[in-house]
């Protein structure tokens, strides 16, 4: 069994008093002010953080009126929705003088809905917590501790929902559903964060419903699978996301992966190794989670479906899987609304995911090494990762040697970055230089010019400047361009 609320009602003014203060400036307006949702839900589960989340019964601009001149800083971002946010610097317990910034949130009691034609949420303000918390997504975040008399509030009995692991709705799922389609993501989510088992009839709304999530913007889908993606076990949240058919709606390369098999033409489930390769690319983080990581190793398959082909001998072949998936990465990040920066990194892995499997028994020549740096850039420390990820083979020998092989790039790539500064390949001859030595104004030769030297660089190493120069003015004369003597 989980902590009682009397845990966590002992616990709050010790962990947070800056909300029994905040309670006590409402109550002396004539204003209702209670700790809610997630902060009440991680209280009991003893880890209040400082972002702290409020209900109340003030309207926006009383609200700010009572914040103001207390709080540190006041932001109206989400005034539009009900929501005013500030940072108050408060000691963390009541006992201590260390503080901390605290990230607050105080929102008036409302409903919110989405009509169906639209992507915007209706506001509407309610009058009592009941009425507001009713309207919130799960049980387990439809709790309240009202302040500063630390009364607890639970009409739908989250807390036994969170004793027991369970994720419901206050209302039916689809009342709630309706409400907010995003709270279907938000279930698999937390399936996927705090190991919640969905109740039934939540799994059959949000089968039921699942078309209802393309009303929700792109960018709030993206959010939302970030956080799924950068819980402790995303693995979890991302079947049900494809068994609910939400997958199919949001990342349908996802479920594509599912590939049909047969008797005849036998290949690795590409479905579930993708899922293994996620979790083996978790288990290599070694600076928390690397969402850039993660969606590579989610999405490095994606161009299976595509180019799959049966041979002749009974195998299967997927030949430039990688350049397919990479494009197709690009388009799916790109309609999620990904930035451009983002969108390129996993594209690129994408892309690169396969080089190193012409490694084989490390017969790849110092040239080939630099071109691999070269290309990953600053991915190789991720590409090191994905690539050891996507090792799925039961073959204990095969996938023994298949390590020893990468252990033995790496330690190639190791001695070469410390001969070379392979981390910053780049001619021996800057622009300035090259124009001097073949007497050039600024235009294409030598851009030209200056990718020859970077080639000669990548294939032969280090040649010091003048070596570089004898080898650029032959170069040049082979042209037959009249090459400066």
């Amino acid at each position: 069994m989980g902590p009682g609320p009397g845990a966590a009602l002992t616990r709050l003014p010790e962990i947070a008093p800056v909300a029994e203060e905040l309670g006590r400036r409402f109550e002396r307006a004539g204003h209702s002010l209670a700790l809610v949702g997630g902060s009440v839900r991680d209280a009991l589960l003893g880890r209040l953080g400082n972002d702290l989340d409020f209900t109340t019964d003030a309207r926006p601009e009383q609200v700010l009126a009572l914040v103001r001149g207390w709080a540190d800083a006041v932001w109206e971002v989400g005034i539009a929705f009900g929501t005013v946010g500030c940072r108050k610097v408060g000691r963390v317990r009541a006992d201590e003088e260390d503080t901390q910034d605290f990230q607050i949130e105080i929102t008036t009691y409302r409903a919110e809905s989405y009509d169906r034609t639209s992507r915007k949420p209706e506001v509407a303000y309610g009058d009592s917590i009941e009425e507001d918390l009713v309207r919130r997504d799960f049980t387990v975040n439809a709790m309240a501790v009202a302040l500063p008399e630390k009364r607890f509030v639970d009409p739908y009995h989250g807390r036994e929902d969170l004793a027991a692991g369970l994720l419901r709705t206050p209302s039916t799922p689809q009342e709630s559903f309706s409400d907010d389609p995003l709270r279907m993501m938000r279930a698999a989510r937390f399936a996927a964060q705090l190991n919640f088992r969905l109740a039934d009839d939540v799994v059959a709304a949000m089968t039921e419903m699942s078309e209802r999530i393309e009303i929700v913007s792109a960018e709030r889908v993206r959010d939302e699978l970030n956080k799924l993606l950068l819980s402790e076990h995303p693995r979890r949240g991302l079947e049900l996301l494809v068994s609910t058919g939400l997958a199919q709606r949001v990342l349908p390369e996802l479920p594509a992966l599912r590939l049909e098999r047969d008797e005849h033409h036998r290949h690795k489930d590409v479905y579930e190794h993708s899922l293994i390769v996620l979790e083996q690319a978790i288990d290599l983080e070694d600076s928390g989670p690397d969402l850039t990581l993660r969606l590579a190793a989610l999405l490095h398959d994606i161009g299976k479906p595509r180019t799959r082909r049966f041979e002749k001998d009974g195998r299967v072949s997927f030949h430039h899987h990688e350049v397919v998936g990479a494009k197709l990465t690009r388009k799916r990040m790109t309609a999620l609304k990904y930035s451009g920066e983002m969108i390129k990194d996993v594209s690129r892995l994408v892309e690169l995911h396969l080089r190193f499997h012409g490694y084989g028994a490390g017969e790849w020549t110092d040239s080939a090494v630099r071109r691999y740096v070269r290309d990953a850039g600053p991915l190789l420390d991720r590409l090191h990762k994905l690539t050891r990820s996507d090792c799925t083979t039961r073959n204990r020998r095969k996938a023994a040697a298949l390590s020893r092989a990468y252990d033995s790039l790496e330690e190639r790539i190791a001695r070469l970055q410390e001969q070379e500064e392979l981390d910053a390949i780049r001619p021996e001859l800057d622009g300035n230089q090259i124009m001097r030595a073949l007497d050039l104004q600024p235009g294409p030769e030598v851009g030209q010019a200056y990718r020859h030297l970077l080639e000669l660089r990548l294939d032969r190493g280090p040649m010091g400047p003048e070596a570089a120069e004898q080898a650029l003015r032959e170069w040049w004369a082979e042209r037959g361009d009249g090459a400066k003597e």
